[in-house]
């Protein structure tokens, strides 16, 4: 959706790359908590198995209020409903407290830390969203 206002399409814009930045960083981190996950635990099966994982087993908790923002990003982008210049900025602003790595945080900043840490992309596309949510 777009509007008249040139103010409201660039904060709009800045929230689609927002949006497509913390679905790459969602999915490095689905695919780096599967790895940590097979080495404890060993193979998952298929994609399925893996799936049921991420839904239901308190190994990945941590990434379900990303999944959720990500849903609720899509849900405000996709509406058919007008968007108002302060939702857009809600958003942003939640985007920017979720993703703060701090190893003696919440389990999902001490996770995120961990990542980062030990995953060169994962740090890189953090230091992407970073600079996006700070413009």
């Amino acid at each position: 959706m777009s509007s008249t206002n040139p103010s409201i399409d660039s904060t709009l814009q800045l929230l689609r790359d927002v949006r497509r930045t913390i679905l790459r960083l969602h999915k490095a981190l689905l695919d780096f908590e599967k790895i940590e996950y097979e080495i404890v635990h060993g193979k998952i099966r298929n994609s399925s198995e893996f799936l049921q994982l991420v839904i239901g087993d308190e190994w990945f908790n941590w990434l379900h209020p990303i999944s959720q923002y990500i849903v609720q990003v899509d849900e405000v982008l996709y509406s058919k409903e007008p968007i108002a210049e302060a939702q857009i900025h809600s958003l942003l602003e939640q985007a920017r407290s979720l993703l703060q790595p701090n190893q003696e945080g919440t389990i999902l900043e001490q996770r995120y830390d961990y990542a980062i840490q030990r995953e060169p992309a994962i740090a890189l596309m953090h230091i992407e969203i970073s600079r996006l949510l700070h413009q």
